[in-house]
């Protein structure tokens, strides 16, 4: 290896970083941590049942990765200001926050009550929106520069399904919330970008691909399969490295090509 690839690959370091991620304890969550603790940063791991973390824990302390479980609600502001100040005085300063926390909940918008809509609205937007003000907040009284990475989905722009409704709501929201946070926040060196994954394969949905509409809707996207969670490392690696310095308010989607199909 040249000294030139050495040098392009430290831009992707993350030694001496801390990074707190929401959403861990599963899914995307637990493979982005894992894949920010191999590059070097010592990930906080947050969720708001502490012990469905045990495994996403397990998997990084057997890797020889550093991390740190919290409870946290992403909806209640006195939780996420408790969790700053905590991981604070034990990890040291939180430079990125990668909010990932997210559901949804797949029900005719003609048989959703209110409930569903504000919880889907309420983690999925209101949890972004807190967790980015508290940490950019956090970070302007260090005047400490940092990086805010979204998990949105192709589902702000594309129309998935009919039983969606609240859920591409939300994700259309988080989309422009990160381009408006951006353009806010880059007078102090904080930068806000977003991840739009398309359909990735995880436990909860590997069944439904299964079947005659899972496979259906495989077929519309132009490289003919779903995408497995490790594919979104290098969007990952970019966002939370100095190798994506010069990047605020980009929205990175990773879909095969589902969007312009």
């Amino acid at each position: 290896m040249t000294n030139a690839s050495n040098g392009i690959l430290k831009k992707f370091n993350l030694t001496n970083k801390t990074v707190l991620v929401t959403g861990a304890s599963r899914g995307l969550g637990r493979r982005f941590s894992y894949v920010l603790s191999s590059m070097g940063a010592k990930v906080v791991l947050a969720a708001r049942n502490k012990i469905k973390l045990q495994e996403t824990e397990d998997y990084i302390k057997k890797s020889g990765g550093e991390c740190l479980t919290v409870s946290m609600d992403v909806n209640d502001e006195k939780s996420v200001n408790e969790v700053f100040a905590k991981v604070d005085n034990l990890y040291g300063e939180v430079s990125i926050l990668i909010n990932n926390a997210g559901i949804a909940i797949s029900k005719s918008s003609l048989k959703s009550t209110m409930d569903d809509w504000d919880s889907v609205m309420n983690t999925n937007l209101r949890g972004v929106f807190l967790c980015s003000k508290i940490f950019a907040k956090y970070l302007v009284n260090k005047k400490s520069s940092g990086k805010i990475v979204n998990i949105s989905s192709i589902a702000a722009e594309k129309v998935l399904g009919n039983y969606l409704s609240s859920y591409c709501a939300s994700k259309a929201a988080v989309s422009h919330l990160t381009r408006t946070l951006a353009y806010e926040y880059a007078k102090y060196n904080i930068q806000v970008n977003a991840i739009a994954p398309g359909y990735i394969l995880t436990d909860l949905n590997k069944n439904f691909f299964d079947t005659i509409e899972g496979k259906e809707t495989i077929d519309l996207i132009p490289q003919k399969r779903i995408g497995n969670a490790e594919e979104l490392d290098g969007a990952l690696l970019l966002l939370c490295s100095e190798a994506g310095s010069f990047m605020t308010g980009s929205i990175i989607r990773v879909d095969g090509g589902h969007v312009i199909s």
